[in-house]
């Protein structure tokens, strides 16, 4: 094997190790979506957040992302804010969730999610646990994955959708949002 092979190899093992380790997959489509009641922010003030209640109002939106204030989880937020009055129109109602930076969801509701929409806090990603949407990082604490639900009124999961890049997750999550409207008629 050449030197230019070996250092191949270990960089690559090396990028291996340093990679977030995957979680089991995501509750599929069709689940029953659990129930949980959390700790969030809208808008930077605080309030008790319960799905039961939320989907009283219609379909929930909801993403799990990994941390507050990191950059794809910012980008995300950016771009959920700007479809949530989108989402609005169609009844349904965008849930921001996360296991890191817990202590921050108050101030990147207001600044990040532009006071659009809601980010609850999952200390030690129980309720991402639930949803089977975690990640270990080596040497940190459990996170949440970056996974979107959608869930029906009934808390039937509609959509189920893991992908680290956060641009497809508002497209994905719009398109089963659009076709559940559809379907009320």
């Amino acid at each position: 094997m050449t030197i230019r092979k070996i250092f191949a190899l270990m960089l690559g093992l090396g990028l291996m190790a340093a990679a977030p380790t995957q979680g089991i997959a995501a509750l599929a489509q069709g689940a029953k979506a659990p129930d949980f009641t959390l700790g969030a922010a809208l808008g930077g003030k605080p309030f008790s957040l319960n799905l039961q209640q939320s989907l009283k109002k219609g379909p929930v939106v909801l993403y799990f992302f990994p941390a507050a204030f990191t950059s794809g989880c910012t980008v995300e937020a950016h771009l959920f804010a700007e479809a949530s009055d989108d989402f609005n129109k169609l009844g349904a109602r965008v849930v921001g969730v996360t296991a890191g930076n817990v202590e921050r969801v108050a101030e990147f509701s207001k600044s990040e999610c532009r006071d659009k929409f809601a980010v609850a806090a999952d200390p030690g990603a129980k309720i991402a646990a639930k949803y089977e949407t975690t990640m270990q990082i080596p040497g940190k604490s459990m996170l949440s994955d970056r996974t979107s639900f959608v869930i029906a009124p009934n808390g039937t999961i509609l959509l189920s959708y893991t992908d680290r890049n956060p641009q497809a997750h508002i497209e994905k999550t719009m398109a089963a949002v659009r076709a559940w409207k559809a379907k009320q008629g």
